[in-house]
């Protein structure tokens, strides 16, 4: 009997050192306390170095640090090694339930210490969450809550917790209690602090952030709510809240106020369901749910649309709303997170199927300064709102109505200026010089038209989602046009500069015209398809809002840029010698009829290289955040009053086209005149007796 007594104390001991050693194991790493850590996730104590040579855009990986399972992927750029991806994880189905499995074997040893103790065996392994969580705290999940909340923060384990909120809202919904939703947020708040955000971004799998979304909202789906008004859940970075309605409820209305970070300031977001759309419920109660996230905004990924080709950044709370489905609108405010004057708000339901922001299920009704109003469509594939941001365009009635004012008055110009040198073409060009310059004027407003015409049917393509491809083509043959106008400008700049330099020897009129056409054609041509092969790969020609070159991404504006201000830097210094050389005695009066017209183009071109270049200047001061709104407007004055310009200063202004189209209409009269006179003369009337 005694020595019974003494195998089960040594069994005892033998079963409390080593559930002891167990919990240690878990709990102790890296000298932490045996206590699990509560408050932000950790994200620190994985590999972050990749050793080895680095060759851009050459690839490496490297194991994760100890007690990590998975590796970590390195891409080099710019000679450094950089990470892209991470799978370090040290959750499992294992280590979820691990302390329920230790804790049940000794409960089960308790009651019965002599027969258990002999056939002792471990209890059957846990195959999958669902199993476990039914074993273990089928009531309220709470008995994985402690672990996850424990784990730090790294990519591969926001990836397994995404699985599991996925996998419980797949087969633990059928009867979702307030007890299981606060766990089930608790493990998604988990992913969602703002100290975890940065690690989002190495997931391999890129649907996780949407995957997400849609298991709460499905999760949220199968809540039942037992009072008449209830705060579900209250976490830092995700609030539940849900109400019984029927068809004599007054309008009723969800109000958030959540913090961005663990800072002070909040972010308001409000959800109400309209009266009008009550009264379509039936007699019986129903239930609204919603959902609010401060942070999945920020890390919330669309799946690739040839469209954006940027991400597009969300400007306040993601809302997410579950209601009857007799219901199908909501009015939805926003508070702003970046309340820039310039912050141009666009209203949106995120489509769960197609994975992207759906901007057609919204209408923005009010858009100030710190909030924005919106109606959507409620579905029940579009459960989710918010707002997106674009600070660099700027929705301004007084800039639509410049542009299409000024367009059409360019536009008309264009065609007069054409028209006056189509008319006045046979007396003006008396030398290679003159017909060159007037082959000048004829192309930069040819140019310039089309660019025009162009830039309407971008417009058009902006208002909404269109084709890539015909958006690519759309700002291809925009950049060429507008290039070939600054070309032209530069052989106008050539030309003074051949007719000053070279006196005695002249180049025939097809050789300057084939010159011409390749300056004014050839060089734009080349830029652009040049531009268009580089960016294209990387979906990076187009900006992700509207049908023009990109700025943020690959930089391509700077194929237009570059070339238009560098012409208008030459045209500057041609214009310079031009009057640096007419003070000079060394042009004889046999070239005088030249020299008036170099003077002639001289001057149109210091007038119109400055208002040129002056335009594109205040374009590029547009592309700044925060500019003013005086710059948008004086850039769409400028830009959308070119075709006026050319006609005024290329046209008008030139004495000789005056004087020729003076010539020209007098001819005209004289030729109606006599017309008239044989028509009254009595010769004739004496023939139209006769007959």
């Amino acid at each position: 009997m005694k020595s019974q007594a003494t195998m089960i104390c040594y069994l005892m001991l033998f079963l409390v050192t080593e559930y002891s050693c167990y919990a240690s194991k878990i709990h102790i790493k890296d000298g932490d306390k045996l206590q699990r850590p509560e408050g932000k996730p950790k994200t620190g104590r994985i590999q972050e170095k990749c050793h080895g040579p680095c060759i851009t855009s050459s690839n490496c990986s490297q194991l994760c640090a100890q007690h990590f399972r998975g590796e970590i992927g390195f891409v080099c750029n710019q000679n450094k090694w950089q990470k892209s991806t991470e799978t370090c994880t040290s959750l499992s189905v294992e280590t979820l339930f691990e302390d329920s499995n230790s804790a049940s074997r000794l409960s089960v040893a308790a009651p019965s210490i002599p027969l258990r103790i002999l056939d002792f065996r471990a209890p059957e392994p846990i195959k999958s969450v669902a199993q476990g969580i039914r074993r273990n705290c089928p009531l309220d999940y709470a008995c994985i809550t402690d672990v996850v909340k424990s784990s730090e923060a790294t990519a591969g384990n926001i990836a397994f917790i995404v699985e599991l909120l996925r996998n419980i809202s797949t087969d633990l919904s059928d009867n979702v209690t307030r007890e299981k939703m606060k766990s089930y947020s608790k493990v998604a708040n988990h992913v969602l602090d703002t100290a975890a955000i940065s690690n989002w971004a190495f997931i391999p799998y890129k649907n996780a952030s949407s995957d997400l979304l849609q298991s709460v909202n499905f999760f949220a789906r199968q809540l039942h709510i037992h009072n008449e008004s209830e705060n579900i859940v209250d976490e830092l970075f995700i609030q539940t809240k849900g109400f019984h309605i029927n068809h004599n409820t007054t309008q009723k209305s969800f109000n958030f106020s959540m913090s961005m970070s663990n800072s002070t300031e909040s972010i308001l977001g409000i959800i109400e369901i309209p009266k009008e759309e009550l009264w379509n419920l039936p007699p019986n109660t129903s239930q609204a749910i919603s959902i609010a996230f401060p942070t999945l905004g920020a890390i919330l990924k669309e799946a690739h649309s040839h469209n954006v080709s940027l991400p597009r950044p969300v400007n306040g709370l993601v809302l997410s709303v579950i209601l009857p489905e007799r219901l199908k609108q909501i009015l939805l405010t926003f508070e702003k997170i970046n309340k820039s004057r310039n912050a141009r708000a666009q209203c949106v339901g995120w489509h769960s199927r197609k994975r992207k922001w759906d901007e057609s299920v919204c209408k923005k009704t009010l858009d100030v300064r710190n909030k924005v109003k919106c109606r959507c469509n409620y579905t029940n594939v579009v459960m989710s709102f918010s707002i997106l941001m674009s600070p660099k365009s700027i929705d301004n009635k007084v800039l639509d109505y410049i542009t299409c004012i000024g367009l059409s008055i360019s536009i008309l110009s264009l065609i007069l200026c054409l028209i006056i040198e189509a008319t006045v073409w046979s007396r003006v060009v008396v030398t290679e010089i003159s017909y060159m310059r007037h082959v000048c004027i004829v192309n930069i407003a040819v140019s310039l038209l089309i660019a025009n015409v162009w830039f309407i049917i971008a417009s058009n393509f902006n208002k909404k989602p269109q084709d890539y491809n015909w958006c690519v083509a759309v700002t291809f043959l925009s950049h060429f046009f507008y290039l070939s106008l600054f070309f032209w400008m530069l052989f106008k700049a050539l030309l003074i500069m051949y007719g000053i330099l070279v006196i005695f020897r002249r180049m025939i009129k097809s050789r300057l015209m084939v010159i011409g056409f390749a300056i004014g054609y050839g060089c734009p041509l080349i830029i652009s398809v040049t531009t268009v092969a580089i960016t294209m790969p990387r979906k990076g020609y187009v900006r992700p809002d509207a049908c023009w070159l990109n700025w943020d991404n690959s930089k391509a504006l700077l194929a237009f840029v570059i070339p238009a201000l560098v012409i208008v830097a030459v045209n500057l210094v041609v214009v310079l010698v031009v009057a640096f050389n007419t003070q000079r005695p060394s042009i004889g009066s046999s070239k005088s009829q030249d020299v008036a017209i170099i003077m002639r183009i001289s001057k149109n071109v210091a007038i119109l290289t400055p208002l040129l270049g002056l335009t594109w200047g205040f374009g590029i001061a547009t592309l700044i955040e925060g500019t003013s709104l005086i710059f948008h407007i004086i850039f769409a004055l400028l830009n959308a009053f070119q075709g006026f310009f050319i006609l005024l200063f290329g046209t008008i202004m030139d004495h000789k086209i005056r004087d020729a189209l003076r010539m020209r209409m007098s001819s005209l009269k004289g030729r109606s005149r006599v017309a008239e006179n044989a028509s009254l003369s009595p010769t004739n009337g004496s023939k139209l007796m006769n007959r």
